[in-house]
């Protein structure tokens, strides 16, 4: 083995360039974050053969001293932090001082930059790790940063360079998401001379939104469910998308915590549970939200291109990821839109110990009505006539049926009256927007499998002892969050102990799992509780036999109902949670407005 010594720092910024750049957009990302701590209300990024040739980022923000400059592009120089309590409390984007220092090393390097007060600006250049001292030059108040011939002296890494229309593609997507971070920067994007996207500052909300919906398409603002919930610490705010406006790949999500985009498997496990109930299978939700906490909760240290983070309470995080989700979701009711809690003035306070689950108001229509009915165990004549859908139809008797009301009256429920029924299969109403359709059985056996839901809820789970007790083996880890979480798991009715290292017996399993794979289910829910600190797969395995029994107890397609029997199926869509999918992920009903009837008669025209 040849002696030990220390590397030359042109290799050590080489190496760091290895993990800091991956390609363009990676330089693009550090230098756009660098103008975003310098306090830019404008940032322009200029590319050419994307970002292979040139990368020019320039900013309006507070500016680097003279004297400093030759310190920002030197190896871990930062003005972010000074010490280990500053690391803990980390609220800048960067904060490692390698970026610069890896950008020269491997490309062409020139920044200019004119502090905030003075009247003159500086520049310095770097070529193949030799500097330039600082001499004056013309540039308004900020910095410009140049970055050309990307990887032009280390030819292996040159070669992994993909296309220049995929390369540009990368730069165009970090743009987006560093676009959505920071509501109130505008951005410009340019490439090859030519203007690409050009993000104004957003002043509001709406204006907000509509950042948004350039990004997530013109379609979202209309798909989406506004979220503002704080509570135990933490803030959660943003947009989701309806689960309508699922995509196929999970390619339209954008999760920050405090102004950082990352990819957490806390944060994606969390928001798959919620969406478990209401998701198409093969279908991803479309959100952007943004967590703000402490920063003391949240170690932003563990990857060079710090695009992952670490939960310091990750079972807290989780559980309020996932309640406050799970509740803006289950107010979905079909004809309704969840009622958008006001803004409020928030700071970040020490982590509490448990999150309470936020409340999310409805309409005054449906508050009125059917809720108060429904809470007081009132029955009206259609409730009366939707009670017999289960039985054959000779045996639907229907009396003393109040006349319908006609869906130009004042007051209309939001998915109006029904007026026929098409095919057997799909119901047809007017409200005061246009024309409903409604799909009977999926709409039926959302109701059911909701009110199954509930009666489970509400009584105690019935468990069923095994005749022969089984040795399951698993990971020492899985056998101790067994032991951790004994208590909590005998409460859902499977009831096990440690036997071994690595192994489990089963004693007892809830009566309603009967049949199931008790092996597996015990290696998923230990796995589960290993890794994030809670299961829901035995609740969410009791969902999808309660789901199989809803499917097969409600109302047929073929089945031919009554104008009193279809009002009274609407009228508890619009009380039943989650009522706009059936249980399968399926939209439940279709809103048609008349502007859309219009056209296809050419009215107006």
């Amino acid at each position: 083995m040849p002696r030990i010594k220390p590397l030359p720092s042109d290799l050590i910024n080489q190496i760091a360039a290895g993990e800091v750049i991956e390609r363009p957009s990676s330089v693009v990302k550090e230098l756009v974050e660098n103008s975003l701590d310098a306090g830019a209300t404008r940032v322009e990024v200029d590319i050419e053969l994307g970002g292979a040739r040139l990368i020019r980022v320039r900013d309006d923000g507070d500016g680097i001293a003279a004297d400093d400059l030759p310190l920002a592009v030197a190896s871990h120089a930062t003005s972010k932090i000074g010490s280990f309590d500053d690391l803990e409390h980390v609220a800048s984007m960067g904060f490692r001082g390698e970026a610069l220092a890896s950008m020269s090393s491997v490309a062409r390097f020139a920044m200019t930059s004119r502090l905030r007060g003075q009247d003159n600006a500086f520049r310095i250049e770097v070529d193949s790790g030799r500097m330039q001292a600082a001499r004056p030059a013309q540039h308004p108040q900020g910095t410009s940063v140049e970055v050309r011939d990307l990887f032009y002296n280390v030819p292996a890494r040159r070669k992994f360079l993909r296309a220049e229309r995929t390369e540009f593609a990368h730069i165009d997507d970090l743009l987006k998401s560093l676009a959505l971070a920071r509501s109130k920067v505008e951005f410009r994007l340019s490439h090859n001379g030519k203007s690409v996207r050009v993000w104004k500052a957003a002043r509001d909300d709406q204006s907000m939104l509509m950042r948004v919906a350039e990004v997530l398409g013109d379609d979202f603002p209309q798909q989406s469910l506004r979220i503002d919930h704080a509570t135990a610490g933490m803030r959660l705010s943003g947009w989701v998308g309806l689960p309508t406006a699922s995509r196929p790949q999970a390619d339209s999500q954008y999760f920050y915590v405090n102004g950082r985009l990352v990819r957490d498997r806390v944060v994606a496990h969390a928001v798959r549970q919620a969406y478990a109930d209401v998701l198409f299978h093969g279908r991803h939700p479309v959100f952007v939200l943004y967590l703000d906490l402490d920063p003391v909760g949240v170690d932003v240290n563990v990857h060079p291109a710090k695009s992952e983070v670490r939960f310091r309470e990750q079972r807290l995080v989780h559980d309020f990821l996932f309640r406050t989700l799970h509740e803006a979701l289950a107010e979905t009711r079909a004809g309704q839109v969840v009622s958008q809690p006001e803004s409020t003035t928030w700071t970040p306070t020490p982590m509490a110990s448990t999150p309470t689950i936020p409340s999310y108001s409805s309409n005054s229509w449906q508050s009125n009505h059917t809720q108060s009915r429904l809470q007081l165990g009132v029955r009206d004549e259609p409730l009366a006539g939707y009670a017999a859908l289960l039985g054959e139809p000779e045996a639907l008797q229907v009396s003393a049926v109040q006349p319908i009301p006609s869906a130009n009256d004042d007051d209309v429920p939001p998915l109006g009256y029904a007026i026929a029924q098409l095919k057997t299969i799909y119901i047809l109403a007017e409200n005061a927007h246009g024309l409903v359709l409604v799909d009977m059985h999926a709409a039926h056996e959302r109701i059911t499998y909701e009110k199954l839901k509930s009666g489970r809820a509400c009584s105690n789970l019935r468990s069923q002892m095994l005749l022969v007790p089984l040795s399951v083996a698993v990971s020492a880890k899985e056998a101790a969050a067994a032991e951790e979480h004994g208590e909590a798991l005998a409460d859902w009715g499977l009831e096990l102990s440690r036997s071994g290292p690595s192994a489990v017996v089963v004693r007892r399993i809830p009566a309603l799992l009967e049949g199931a794979d008790v092996a597996e289910l015990t290696r998923s829910v230990l796995g589960e509780l290993a890794q994030h600190g809670s299961s829901r797969q035995l609740q969410e395995v009791e969902n999808e036999l309660l789901s199989t029994m809803a499917c097969h107890g409600s109302v047929r397609a073929g089945r031919r109902l009554t104008v009193t029997e279809m009002n009274a199926l609407l009228r508890e869509m619009e009380a039943t949670e989650r009522s706009g999918q059936c249980n399968h992920g399926r939209p439940t009903w279709v809103q048609i407005n008349m502007s859309e009837l219009d056209k296809l008669f050419l009215r107006g025209r």
